[in-house]
């Protein structure tokens, strides 16, 4: 960790994840660093990759399940605001990887444009929505991006954009360490018709999912034409329990928690329900929740 020792006062040790996760379960980051500018954090990549240390960036943990025996290595949180601000100019939105996505779609409502508002209800930073590809059937961020800062394990700021770019299905070939910002190209809109749309989306969100409860989002992505959250219905596994660990009687590709969960709960229960639905309908289910 000597590589490390110039950066000591934005280095915190053994800080339990699981207040930093929307499950609210899982151990400790063995150490947890918070940036305060580009440099800090190119110096901590540079640092941690000449001395083999592991690096995970941490966004506002809404898909992240963290296990309960922790994390081993540096935890990098982009709280910053050098990380955080989101400025719009003409049709272009400007936004750093660790702004709320929220935050991004208020600018854009705000400057007129639409687009965004489509992501409505989706927790989570701006790169953690470019890396999966967030979205829903109303559309995906992946439409609008036209650029993404990277920095690379080795600390080498980059641009990627054009064929560079590839976007599907809760997936991007974005597959660098840290996601430093973007550019989304978005369109000019009634700022009533945006409001419309965004109320319209809201509440069948509300109306649909577990808005209150401790969750992670879709445990699972949809396979190719279904529904995962109908075949773990299907599968007579809505309000299925283990521990404190509950799949959701609401949306059934939720998992909630209660007080006292464990991140082997939710393993368990996830476990469970990959083994019902392949049981029953001979389909694998595939996580879109990240675990560590």
């Amino acid at each position: 960790m000597y590589e490390l020792d110039a950066f000591s006062d934005i280095i915190t040790r053994d800080v339990p994840l699981a207040a930093h996760t929307w499950l609210r379960v899982g151990g400790p980051a063995q150490y947890l660093v918070r940036p305060r500018n580009l440099a800090e954090l190119t110096g901590v990549v540079t640092g941690c990759h000449r001395s083999g240390i592991p690096i995970r960036v941490l966004g506002s943990g809404s898909n992240l399940l963290v296990r309960d025996e922790g994390v081993s290595g540096v935890v990098l949180q982009l709280e910053n605001e050098a990380f955080t601000a989101v400025e719009v100019h003409g049709q272009t939105l400007r936004a750093g990887a660790g702004a709320l996505l929220s935050h991004a779609i208020a600018a854009s409502v705000r400057a007129g444009l639409g687009g965004l508002d489509t992501l409505v209800g989706i927790p989570g930073t701006i790169g953690g929505a470019l890396r999966g590809n967030a979205g829903g059937k109303s559309g995906e961020i992946g439409q609008f991006v036209r650029s993404v800062e990277v920095l690379t394990a080795t600390g080498e700021r980059m641009t990627r954009k054009g064929e560079e770019l590839g976007f599907s299905y809760r997936h991007s070939s974005l597959n660098e360490l840290i996601l430093l910002g973007a550019e989304l190209e978005l369109t000019p809109d009634q700022p009533e018709a945006i409001a419309h749309r965004m109320r319209t989306l809201w509440i069948m969100k509300k109306a649909t999912q577990p808005m209150v409860f401790q969750s992670a989002g879709c445990i699972f992505k949809n396979p190719r034409g279904l529904s995962a959250g109908l075949l773990i219905d299907q599968a007579g596994l809505k309000g299925a329990r283990i521990g404190q660990a509950e799949v959701s009687d609401r949306h059934a590709n939720f998992i909630v928690t209660s007080p006292g969960a464990t991140a082997r709960d939710v393993l368990r229960l996830i476990d469970l329900t990959r083994s019902k639905v392949a049981e029953q309908f001979g389909i694998d289910l595939e996580l879109e929740v990240q675990i560590w």
